[in-house]
This record gives C-alpha cells, sequence and structure tokens, in this order.
C-alpha cells in the first residue's frame, strides 16, 4: 500500500462517480461523496474533544451508517477504533474502559458512564444523540494523518482463557493487505452488490465486508441485523453475501427461500464459526450454490478460504490465503507430518501486532520464527487444504461468537452455592455449538438454574450465557486431576437435537 493513510487508501478505489450509492440503508442512502465529507466532518467531532493519532475511541453503539463514517473518520485521524460487542455488560465494559483508557467514548443514548472516560458522545441506530448533534454544526477536516504500515488503527477484544479478555492490536498492513487479497481471491467485479447483515464490531463485518466493499466500490445493502424476512426480501437486489453459519440455517428454514430468489447471487460466503456439513449440502441442493467457507480470527483477520474458482468442500476451510504461511504443528512448534492433527500456526502480513499492554502473553503466542499459535486444532491434506477439528483451548464459538468456557465458569463458581462447574460447546443447529454447563453445588445447598441464570445476566453478555445448565454430582477428571470435557461433550451431545 503507497497510501501513508488507510481511508486514503480506500478512498483511491472509489468509483469515479462519486455520486453512487455505497450505503443502501433503512432511513435512506449514502453516496460515496457523502461518505467522504462526512467522515471528514466526524474527525472535526472528534479533533473538538482532543482526539490525536493514537488516541482510543472506544465504541459501543448499535450498527448504523454513522457508525460507519465513525470508524472511517478514525482512520483518518490515526485514532485507534476499539468496537465493543453492543451484548457486553457494564462490568465488562468498565474493564475495557480501565484497559483501553480511550479518549473518547461513543455509547447509546441509555447507556450512563460519566467520568470514567475524558469525553462521552451518544449515538443510537436512528442516527440520534450528542455526537450527531456535533456532527451536524461541524465542517469537514479534509487533512490526513499519515499512519505507518506498521501503526495500530484499531483494536478488537478477544476474550482469554484465564478470563480476563486481550485487546488484539490490528495495523494498517494488517487491514490493507488482507482486504486486497480477499478481494482479488474471491473474485469481486465490477457491478457486485454486497448484502451486509452482519454486526460491525467484529472482524468479520466490519473489516472483511466492509473493506471489500469500499476497495470495489460497491453498494452496500446494510442491515441494521439479521432479519430472515428482511434479506429475503433483498437477496434478488444483491450479487454476495458473507454471513455466519447461523443466517444460513434460517434461510434455509424460510419457505420462501430458493432457486429462482438467488438468481443473481454470485457468492455465498460463510465463516466466524464452523459450517455444518449438512447446512452445506441442504443449501447447495436448494439454490445449486456451494457456499465458500472461509475461516479466520480477531488476531490474523482472514486466515484461509476455499476457492472462488475450485473445489470447495464440506468441512474444510479450504487453503491459506495468498501471502500467508500455515504449518500443523505440536507442542514444541516443531512440524508434523500431513495428515496429522495438530495446532494451526501461522504468519503473514495480515498476523496482529500483538496484546494491548501484554508483552508477555503477546510473546507467548509466537515462536522464535514468528509464527502465531493461533490455538486452533486441525490437519493439513497434501494439497494444503486445512480442516479445522477443534480447539486447544475450548473456545466455544455460538452463532459466530467467541466464547471462552474459563470466564463463564468463574461467574458461575463465584455464585455461593456453587462449588464447582464446567462449561463446554456442543452442536447446534442454530447457532453452530450451543453454551452448556455442568454445576457442582455446594454440599447441603440447593438453587435452581433460573437463579444461576439471573445471576448470570448480570455479569456476561447473552451469547456468553449457558444455553443448558445440568446439575451433577462430580466433574470427571483424569487420573491428573484435569476436568475432562470431552466425556462431558459426548455426554450432552445431543443437547440440542
Amino acid at each position: 500500500m503507497s497510501n501513508k493513510n488507510l481511508y486514503d487508501f480506500f478512498r483511491s478505489r472509489f468509483p469515479s462517480d462519486m455520486g453512487k450509492v455505497f450505503l443502501e440503508h433503512d432511513r435512506g442512502t449514502i453516496s460515496f461523496e457523502e461518505l467522504d465529507i462526512g467522515s471528514a466532518k466526524m474527525v472535526s467531532v472528534l479533533r473538538r474533544r482532543s482526539v490525536k493519532k493514537g488516541d482510543r475511541v472506544m465504541v459501543q453503539v448499535e450498527k448504523s451508517p454513522e457508525a460507519v463514517l465513525l470508524y472511517l473518520a478514525c482512520l483518518r485521524a490515526g485514532a485507534i477504533f476499539v468496537p465493543l460487542n453492543t451484548a457486553y455488560t457494564d462490568t465488562e465494559v468498565d474493564y475495557f474502559i480501565e484497559d483501553a483508557k480511550p479518549k473518547v467514548f461513543i455509547c447509546d443514548p441509555k447507556v450512563s458512564l460519566s467520568g470514567k472516560v475524558p469525553s462521552i458522545f451518544t449515538l443510537n441506530d436512528q442516527g440520534k444523540g450528542s455526537l450527531i448533534d456535533s456532527f451536524n454544526v461541524a465542517q469537514p477536516f479534509e487533512s490526513l494523518e499519515d499512519v505507518d504500515s506498521d501503526e495500530i488503527v484499531a483494536m478488537l477484544y478477544t476474550s482469554g482463557t484465564t478470563g480476563r479478555s486481550k485487546g488484539a492490536m490490528i495495523t494498517t498492513e494488517n487491514l490493507s493487505s488482507n482486504a486486497l487479497v480477499l478481494h482479488k481471491y474471491w473474485g469481486f467485479e465490477t457491478g457486485d452488490v454486497l448484502l451486509h447483515a452482519l454486526p460491525i464490531y467484529h472482524a468479520h463485518g466490519l473489516f472483511v465486508a466492509l473493506h471489500c466493499a469500499l476497495l470495489n466500490g460497491s453498494k452496500i445493502l446494510f442491515h441494521k441485523n439479521f432479519n430472515v424476512d428482511d434479506v429475503i426480501k433483498d437477496i434478488p437486489n444483491a450479487t454476495v453475501m458473507m454471513g455466519v453459519p447461523t443466517f444460513y440455517v434460517r434461510l434455509l428454514a424460510h419457505a420462501k427461500f430458493n432457486k429462482n430468489l438467488v438468481k443473481n447471487m454470485r457468492l455465498f460466503i460463510a465463516g466466524s464459526a464452523p459450517l455444518l456439513a449438512e447446512t452445506f449440502l441442504d443449501f447447495e441442493e436448494r439454490t445449486s450454490h456451494r457456499v465458500l467457507e472461509r475461516y479466520g480470527m480477531t488476531e490474523a483477520l482472514m486466515i484461509t478460504s476455499n476457492p472462488y474458482n475450485g473445489e470447495r468442500i464440506a468441512g474444510s476451510v479450504g487453503f491459506p490465503l495468498p501471502g500467508v504461511a500455515a504449518r500443523i504443528a505440536d507442542d514444541k512448534g516443531q512440524e508434523i507430518s500431513r495428515g496429522d492433527i495438530g495446532v494451526l500456526e501461522i504468519k503473514g502480513p495480515n498476523v496482529f501486532s500483538g496484546y494491548w499492554n501484554m508483552p508477555e502473553k503477546t510473546a507467548e503466542e509466537f515462536r522464535d520464527d514468528g509464527f502465531f499459535i493461533t490455538g486452533d486444532i486441525a490437519v493439513m491434506d497434501d494439497n494444503d487444504r486445512i480442516c479445522i477439528v477443534g480447539r486447544a483451548k475450548d473456545m466455544i464459538i455460538s452463532g459466530g461468537y467467541n466464547v471462552y468456557p474459563k470466564e463463564v465458569e468463574i461467574c458461575i463458581d463465584e455464585i455461593p452455592q456453587v462449588k464447582e462447574s464446567a462449561v463446554f460447546g456442543v452442536p447446534h443447529m442454530d447457532f453452530g455449538e450451543g453454551v452448556t454447563a455442568v454445576v457442582v453445588l455446594n454440599k447441603g445447598a440447593t438453587v435452581d438454574s433460573d437463579i444461576l441464570r439471573q445471576n448470570l445476566a448480570e455479569k456476561l453478555a447473552k451469547f456468553k450465557q449457558p444455553k443448558s445448565i445440568y446439575f451433577i454430582n462430580e466433574l470427571p477428571r483424569n487420573t491428573m486431576g484435569k476436568v475432562q470435557k470431552n466425556i462431558l461433550r459426548e455426554k450432552y451431545a445431543q443437547a440440542y437435537k
């Protein structure tokens, strides 16, 4: 990337007719020209609150066109954009604020965080709030901050197995290199229209989907969330859709979803959670489209993909993307034979620069030769095709969101009646995996699952809360005392069938 600012890199690929629509949303449209002017005005708003290069701008708002302008404004200003899942509780947000120390926090008008950050703005999904009040009277700030390829432009929090969330620092090069590769690899072409129903606090919706459209000068059909009826109405107007497996399960369950409806579609892409082979095959039978499954993670954006031109295989996440080196290794980082199961390790320009304020944790996750240890258990064949078969750290992916069992277990174990617990994922047709908990109570203690759920609802985002809670007498353990979650997964494998 020759540009010294990531926004300028995207702007150089805008259509020559800047009047073309970029976002079509429930309140109207935004052209490329309005996007350019609007993001420049948003920079002025941030500048008036003393935001400078390297400052963190933390955002916990519902999806809206204004939130897109805010993200692009941070790129223009060289500020570090820190999006938060809207489901996070006050307790969780308190930790993020303390850790990142943002200069500005933008949240829903219903949220009260006075005094916790130097400056607060509000923004709701209807484009209203104090941020927009300031935006409406602002003049565009046209100059762009120089930001080197190795400088941080975004930080996304990903939970840790110890329960402490980590801020993954994403650089200009991480984003630009990944966007260029995906744009080419997935065959984006003139006239493509992207159906966007993903959240934009997640790398999938914010970076992968948005950046591909920006690079292509494409229109985005911008949905606030995945409402299957609304998506069904819009599919005939789109050529590309990116989604999590849950989207495709719900489309298949809709009576109006058929081959004729998708006749204009060029590509369906799935990621953020494993796509069941059953869903892959059912989708192909219904539409004649083979969903293109890819694999990525917060720390490395997109890593592998099934080919656009080539065989897409159910259960496979395809091949390492151009520029990405991948190997399957043992616990010492030594590459093992093809066909054997081990830990996937990767290296490339897409791999993040480390965890915010956690140099020791960062060092633990990288080998001496620069390979990043993903923690995912995988197998690679002789042709470099990769299948993910599990996760070394027992992470659960439910509805496209990462859930780390230890974080949930800590919250359950804090309940006075509870002796110990184990949290794990089992197959769920709609969510990919369902968060499931088994609980051992203290001797003589009594408590029902409703009380546990009420307690957890105050501490954990909804997607982290167990869908099922079971009470048992003791946890299964091996001779070393380690809880055998494989036994629990097998026992409760049919919980959501």
